[in-house]
């Protein structure tokens, strides 16, 4: 899950954009505090408790969280998912209100809340950031969503990765393979079967292999470019998680010819070593003969038959 999150200064701003949405059938509004449902009174609502700071320029907090293409939440589970958000960052006893945006591919929500407390306290921004991600990683575990994050067992996503998606709003591409191949996988297919649905989705495989035709890695080439399953996902796409679902190691197929031509290679090696074989034994045979009967000659002039006197 990805966060995204804004410190501003104006209430209407923001309020009239996701409310935009909801009148275009675009979003919907899944909780709220505020009484209105206008987005002039419900920045009033806003501006009389920020009133209780009037010091403070910035009290507009305004956050997104994202999920990846591969997750979804039910409604009630992303509205109890954003109030623990909510309460993690503590922003409890103030206004907030929470919309779903429905227009984009991967499901997403936006949370509008004051920054000041209806006591008067105000919310700290200080290293909110950090704490922000913390929460997400927990809500993540909790709610059994994809964990966007780069490390030594998970490597979903890399950093550079989650910073594009945020500035284009297109899913990593990489994710978008990781989720193609998992739908595939799902069911039990054989390595052709696998290779051919690829296909069908614009996805071509190679596999690496020995000489001897067994196989040690396999990538995926999408959009231009091309992963190792490792990279994909190391947990469950590398070779040696594939070839327990789709391939047994001591076979040799056509899908290892076509992708790596070093069988045929080979083949041909073979045929060329086995013909070569076979005409030496062809002229050793002959040699052989021809040595044997100048031998055998050679022994009879040198020792003739005694011949026996009368």
């Amino acid at each position: 899950m990805i966060a995204n999150k804004k410190i501003g200064r104006d209430f209407y701003g923001v309020l009239k954009y996701n409310q935009g949405k909801v009148d275009k059938g675009e979003a919907i509004v899944l909780d709220t505090n505020l009484a209105s449902r206008k987005v002039v009174m419900q920045t009033k609502e806003f501006n009389v408790v920020r009133q209780l700071r009037p010091n403070l320029s910035k009290a507009v907090y305004h956050t997104s969280l994202s999920l990846p293409y591969t997750d979804s939440l039910s409604d009630k589970e992303f509205t109890d998912l954003a109030r623990e958000y909510l309460e993690g960052m503590k922003f409890t006893d103030t206004n907030y209100i929470i919309y779903k945006h429905l227009d984009r591919d991967h499901s997403h929500i936006h949370i509008v809340a004051n920054r000041v407390k209806f006591s008067g306290d105000v919310v700290s921004d200080s290293h909110d950031y950090k704490r922000s991600e913390a929460i997400v990683r927990k809500l993540e575990l909790k709610y059994n969503l994809t964990v966007l994050k780069e490390g030594k067992v998970t490597n979903v996503l890399s950093k550079g990765e989650i910073e594009k998606c945020l500035r284009t709003g297109e899913a990593p591409e990489r994710l978008e393979l990781q989720r193609i191949i998992n739908e595939i996988i799902k069911h039990n297919l054989s390595i052709f079967e696998f290779e051919k649905k690829l296909k069908e989705k614009k996805v071509n495989i190679k596999l690496n292999a020995s000489q001897e035709g067994k196989i040690s890695g396999i990538s995926f080439e999408y959009k231009g470019k091309t992963y190792k399953g490792s990279q994909v996902n190391r947990n469950h796409l590398s070779w040696n998680k594939l070839k327990i679902k789709l391939y047994e190691q001591n076979r040799i197929d056509p899908v290892i010819l076509k992708n790596t031509g070093r069988i045929k290679e080979n083949q041909r090696e073979t045929t060329r070593l086995v013909q070569s074989i076979n005409r030496n034994s062809q002229s050793f045979n002959q040699e052989s003969t021809h040595t044997f009967k100048e031998n055998r000659g050679n022994e009879i002039k040198k020792n003739p038959r005694p011949r026996l006197r009368r």
